[in-house]
């Protein structure tokens, strides 16, 4: 005899609800792995750019547009792809931009013209924007709201190991692939990608109906309706009805600029420390990509562990965790620039990236928050493509600042400031908060 469905298994009999939590897992494994080996053939370029000035005598400027192509593009695609995957299907979406990122990849490790590589570099930014956003609906049908924090923070945290990876990557590289040069650095990433993508085909499936189980209950009522609503008012206003609502919404459009400022400062810091030990430091290239390997572990950690904090204390409103997390990378940023390479410079590193990529933490679970399982991947994709419009502009003002004067504490200085306006921008939208909640007391 079954038992009867009750809320504290979403819904579920016991057999089901053990069935869903065992593929809940999977899923989040299998993506956050996959994610996380992506970064291979997305931050391999940053970790071969002093090669490339070396080799081929381009500039700081030259190098800071081409990473640029892949911002505007990554982060166009994420208008579409998000939405796009929820309407087609995330599974095929999250596949089929694997293997052409990896294929655009390999394509790049055979060409000598800078601008094939940008179109090339451009093309690898749309389908690697084909992952994240369709990810972030991915997981909202797998865990239920009061654990999306969690789920969002623990896959983001992955994106940071990617990092570590994408470093390791580069310098196992050039060390197998000696006489390639920087070519190495596109070719080598492409092998682990390819494998990482076959082995998600047959872990993750796209919901719980795929394994023969209804969708789950949402044990919070009020967002179980939520869902219920927006999943109804898209049945009636049609496909394109969740852009609609969620630019009307002030919070989201705050966030907007949340996510954008985060990402200059983190792509500011990863882009550039690795040029910054080579040029300041006289690091070799090698040694330039492994010295920052701390920046990118802090990051990983720090998107785990700030949303899951936040899923605790500050479910109903996260900006608290965005005015501290910024503050302390501002701070820490303005200190690492006054300090050599070594022990100081590397645990500040890891301060740095441990409290600004756990906005982008706080941004992925807001978005779940905002979007529920009806439409928590367009929300996704519209937050990721404003942070790639910030990262895109970091890349072209940092590398024009540094061919033209190599004025490495305008960099840093700016990183900070733009921490200082991220802090301005929480503490207004949590002002006009306070006040909204103020008036319907009133009312």
């Amino acid at each position: 005899m079954s038992e009867k469905p009750n809320n504290g298994m979403l819904g579920y009999t016991q057999e089901e609800y053990k069935k869903f939590s065992k593929n809940a897992w999977i899923v989040l494994l299998a993506f956050s792995v996959l994610y996380c080996f992506l970064y291979c053939g997305r931050l391999n370029l940053q970790y071969t750019m002093p090669a490339m000035m070396e080799e081929e005598g381009w500039t700081e400027l030259d190098l800071g547009i081409l990473s640029s192509v892949l911002f505007w593009t990554y982060g166009i695609g994420h208008l579409f792809n998000g939405r796009l995957g929820e309407i087609f299907g995330v599974n095929r979406f999250i596949v089929a931009g694997m293997f052409l990122s990896a294929a655009a990849n390999l394509l790049i490790g055979f060409q000598s013209s800078l601008v094939v590589i940008a179109v090339l570099w451009g093309f690898n930014g749309y389908f690697q924007s084909m992952l994240w956003s369709p990810g972030i609906a991915l997981l909202s049908r797998w865990w239920p709201g009061e654990k999306r924090g969690f789920a969002t923070g623990f896959a983001n945290a992955f994106s940071g190991f990617g990092q570590v990876f994408a470093a390791l990557t580069v310098s196992l590289a050039f060390i197998i692939m000696p006489n390639s040069g920087w070519k190495a650095g596109f070719i080598v990433p492409v092998v682990i990608m390819v494998i990482f993508a076959i082995i998600y085909i047959f872990l993750a499936k796209d919901s719980p109906k795929k394994i023969g189980l209804k969708e789950y209950v949402d044990p919070d009522a009020k967002r179980h309706e939520q869902d219920l609503e927006l999943q109804k008012l898209i049945a009636e206003r049609g496909k394109l009805f969740p852009y609609i609502y969620l630019f009307k919404k002030w919070r989201f459009d705050l966030w907007l600029l949340i996510i954008a400022g985060s990402s200059i400062a983190r792509y500011g810091l990863l882009t550039w420390i690795p040029t910054y030990y080579v040029q300041e430091f006289n690091y070799d290239i090698e040694k330039g990509a492994l010295g920052t390997v701390l920046l990118p572990l802090g990051m990983a950690f720090g998107t785990l562990i700030i949303p899951w904090i936040s899923d605790k204390f500050f479910s109903t409103n996260r900006l608290p965790m965005v005015i501290i997390c910024a503050a302390v990378s501002g701070a820490t940023v303005f200190f690492f620039m006054k300090v050599e390479p070594g022990a100081l410079a590397g645990a500040l590193l890891f301060v740095a990236g441990f409290f600004i990529y756990a906005i982008n933490g706080l941004v992925w679970a807001y978005a779940t928050d905002v979007g529920g399982r009806a439409f928590a991947g367009t929300a996704a994709g519209i937050l990721d493509c404003f942070a790639y419009l910030g990262a895109s502009v970091q890349a072209i003002f940092f590398g024009s600042v540094l061919t033209n004067s190599s004025n490495w504490t305008l960099v840093f200085t700016a990183i900070a400031g733009v921490c200082v306006a991220i802090i301005i921008i929480a503490i207004t939208a949590g002002w006009r908060l306070n006040q909204e909640k103020k008036e319907e007391k009133a009312a």
